[in-house]
């Protein structure tokens, strides 16, 4: 039976309390951390874990569970203080703050089964809110999902984007909590306390806005009720808060950001003052347990684990002319068909990477997100944190405006499943801004990303189908020109493999590509046995992981010579990735890559401009076999 207000209210004021309590606790032992932004949205934490959020502490991965993502994860101690005090794990555990025997670490990461994505790197918890806002969608489950953001974050492009796909997506299962407490991390923010101004950009956006005080829980708890009955758009509570609320010695006040009080006097102080903020409960008495009045989702089914159906095997002719990109497409929306879990998302670019095959096979598990790349990438980061196998794709140079985002969900170890087309000079004509070629580098960073990097038909649809059931993130290059289907329907492909394509026995290099320089590598084996001349010729379809046994092996049988032709910067990619995998053996790698700022020209005459063409190939080998 609900409480009254005249019993909640209070009861929530003690929760708060203890939430500011235990943050200044656990950040002074660690001795760092950031209580006061703590203090500052404790009734914001208090009204929604107590008497607003539908979940069960106990079973955080339940799929209707109520979803909460702490955008400003640096108040990640009031995070795991409200899951403490809703009796998730003993509160004792907070005084481990920060400690490397720990999971509970200065920002929030998925190590804890309450938290779907990391946090940390601001801008980008609105973004996965999105994607979780969406899945529910996708399950047709009546969860809802809350964000909370802090004011100084809103400066990031990030947050704007979120807030206009999600608009334009009309989530209404989407509630956005903005902690305005004036003070940012090196000066006051933006708009300090003019909550006109935020009120202004957040309804220009198209959401429901409400202005309340965050420190009153009677205008919480009825914004929190608004925001439920709102239908067709997300809502936005602008809360004015105050840093370092309920001390009276760092409240409101500059320099205290990222600070934790000092263990001795100044702790004593501030707990001194905090112990002596609660208040009688009308009826109930002080310690009444809210936590055991946290309303559980309704019960239902539980959807089992089946194993994955295989899609429908490739059907190419050897030799059609294919593109890896039209392929791409083809493979997400046969995957689709057979797994509801897959859904794809676009930054105005399915005509181009083809995956408006997949919307018009599956319209309601396409979700558009136009050119905003970094929101695109945080979405899926939501989605996959929820049992959505996304599959977000653009043209490969735009993925690096979401770099950030590659970081955290690899921090997070979502599978999100990126794929990038139109990569390197073999794009043509449309010039360097539109050239990716440091995206196999950006990703090969991340030490749990997947790289691929097919080179015809076959051989993406079998590495979707795989990277799709991968764990954690990886991320599909492909390409803009047509190539021919080298491989039959049935090959596989397994990650962390490679392909052979020519070999002899008295092979004078191994020359090793991927993608379009596998066919510049096929052309320069045809031209050197003409005069006599054998190399190995190597598809490195799987860049990360990389399979060093059989380049060692390859790399021994042809003379101790390696060749590597990429597509890419020579920083980075698969000439680093193969010279890395070797090393050990002590085999030397010859790399041939883009080692300028290319230009605009045709395909053919770039590639061969730039250093990577058959030809150069060619000489490579002349010059390493004399």
């Amino acid at each position: 039976m609900p409480l009254d207000r005249s019993t909640l209210v209070p009861a929530l004021h003690n929760i708060a309390t203890r939430l500011r309590i235990d943050s200044l606790r656990s950040t002074s032992e660690a001795g760092s951390g950031h209580p006061t932004s703590c203090f500052s949205a404790a009734e914001v934490a208090a009204a929604l874990f107590f008497a607003e959020m539908r979940f069960d502490p106990r079973d955080p991965g339940n799929p209707d569970n109520d979803r909460f993502v702490l955008s400003k994860g640096h108040a990640a101690p009031l995070l795991y203080a409200a899951w403490a005090e809703a009796g998730a794990f003993d509160r004792a555990e907070l005084l481990k703050l920060r400690r490397i025997d720990s999971d509970l670490e200065g920002h929030p990461t998925p190590r804890l089964a309450f938290v779907d994505v990391a946090t940390g790197s601001l801008g980008q918890g609105i973004c996965a809110a999105v994607g979780s806002a969406l899945n529910a969608r996708r399950i047709t489950s009546a969860y809802r999902t809350y964000v909370l953001l802090g004011d100084g974050e809103t400066a990031e492009g990030s947050v704007w984007e979120a807030a206009d796909v999600a608009a334009m997506d009309r989530l209404d299962n989407l509630c956005g909590i903005t902690d305005v407490n004036r003070l940012g991390q090196s000066r006051p923010t933006m708009w300090e306390h003019d909550l006109a101004q935020f009120e202004r950009r957040w309804k220009a956006f198209g959401w429901h806005a409400i202005v309340v005080d965050g420190h009153d829980l009677v205008q919480l708890l009825d914004a929190l009720d608004e925001a439920r009955r709102t239908t067709g758009r997300p809502t936005m509570i602008l809360a004015r808060t105050i840093k370092g609320k309920g001390v009276s010695f760092a409240a409101d006040r500059d320099g205290w950001h990222g600070r934790a009080f000092k263990k001795g006097d100044e702790l004593e102080r501030a707990l001194a003052e905090l112990e002596a903020q609660f208040v009688p409960v009308p009826g109930e008495g002080q310690d009444v347990n809210l936590a055991r009045r946290i309303p559980k989702p309704a019960a239902r089914p539980r959807a089992v684990a089946a194993a994955p159906k295989a899609p429908a095997p490739p059907s190419y002719e050897a030799g059609a002319q294919v593109a890896t990109r039209e392929a791409y497409g083809t493979a997400i929306a046969k995957l689709g068909e057979v797994d509801p879990r897959v859904v794809a998302l676009d930054a105005d670019v399915k005509n181009s990477t083809f995956s408006e095959r997949f919307e018009k096979a599956l319209p309601d598990r396409f979700f558009q997100n136009f050119i905003a790349e970094q929101s695109m990438l945080g979405a899926a980061m939501g989605l996959a944190a929820r049992g959505a196998i996304p599959f977000p794709s653009t043209f490969a140079c735009f993925l690096a405006r979401a770099a950030d985002f590659v970081r955290m969900a690899a921090i997070s170890n979502v599978g999100i499943k990126m794929a990038g087309s139109h990569a390197g000079v073999s794009i043509g004509e449309d010039g360097p801004s539109q050239m990716a070629l440091e995206d196999l580098a950006m990703c090969r960073a991340q030490p749990n990303c997947v790289v691929l990097y097919p080179c015809d038909a076959v051989s993406t649809e079998r590495l979707v189908a795989a990277m799709a059931y991968h764990p954690g993130p990886a991320y599909l290059r492909t390409s803009r020109p047509k190539t021919p289907v080298i491989y039959a329907n049935d090959e596989q492909f397994p990650i962390g493999g490679l392909k052979v394509l020519r070999e002899s026995p008295d092979d004078a290099a191994a020359v090793i590509g991927a993608g379009v320089t596998v066919f510049e590598a096929l052309k320069a084996h045809d031209q050197l046995k003409a005069e006599g001349r054998s190399i190995r010729v190597i598809d490195l379809y799987s860049v990360q992981p990389i399979d060093a046994a059989a380049l060692v092996a390859a790399g021994r049988a042809a003379g101790g010579h390696l060749v590597t032709v990429e597509d890419h910067y020579a920083s980075g990619g698969i000439g680093d990735a193969v010279a890395q995998a070797v090393a050990a053996s002590g085999l030397t790698v010859h790399r041939l890559a883009v080692r300028e700022i290319p230009r605009s020209g045709k395909p053919e005459e770039l590639l061969d401009r730039y250093g990577i063409s058959a030809r150069q190939i060619v000489e490579a080998v002349r010059q390493l076999s004399r």
